[in-house]
């Protein structure tokens, strides 16, 4: 049952619905989360503008894919995982970084699983990483602009994960073949 109101067009306050209109025009339907962001017209403006940064972010649709899925999973997000995952198939992201996420296993690329790896370190320790992990996301290949677009990334994504948490946001028909729980 969802516990807070999911806006559109007609109910959402009139400062929400530029952006609510947005929505409908890129996903042919406004999401379930971006009708719930609409209750605060300041948190779907800044949901949709940290999302357009971090996908202009310098990484690539497979490492928009890790720090968006990894944080997804550990935070348990029942709708995210499952938008994430149809947009990671829209993206033409191979399916085997898709489910070694969904299903936290180690991913195949080493660069990517080091991706992964600080994403969720950061998660964890609240942005407290050791020396010795910054070096090893170096090594992998990432530099001190990939650490900081990962904080713009996790940004985002404790917005929607937290949000769909209070508000139990019903998975939009779209992503319900991509169901997932912990």
């Amino acid at each position: 049952m969802t516990t807070l109101k999911i806006h559109d067009l007609e109910t959402a306050p009139q400062e929400s619905k530029v952006f609510l209109e947005q929505s409908q025009k890129q996903n042919g339907m406004i999401p379930g989360l971006h009708g719930v962001l609409a209750g605060a017209p300041g948190l779907l403006e800044g949901y949709q503008t940290l999302h357009k940064l971090f996908m202009d972010s310098s990484f690539n649709k497979e490492e928009l894919t890790v720090v968006w899925q990894a944080i997804n999973v550990e935070h348990e997000c029942h709708y995210c995982v499952p938008a994430h995952t149809a947009i990671a198939n829209m993206m033409k992201v191979d399916e085997d970084i898709t489910e070694s996420l969904r299903n936290q296993t180690p991913l195949a690329d080493a660069k990517l699983e080091a991706l992964r790896t600080l994403t969720l370190s950061m998660v964890h320790n609240r942005g407290n990483v050791t020396q010795e992990e910054l070096q090893a996301f170096y090594d992998a290949g990432y530099g001190e602009r990939q650490v900081l677009e990962i904080i713009l990334g996790l940004s985002q994504k404790v917005i929607s994960n937290y949000t769909n948490h209070i508000a139990n946001t019903p998975v939009d028909a779209p992503f319900e073949k991509f169901a997932w729980k912990k």
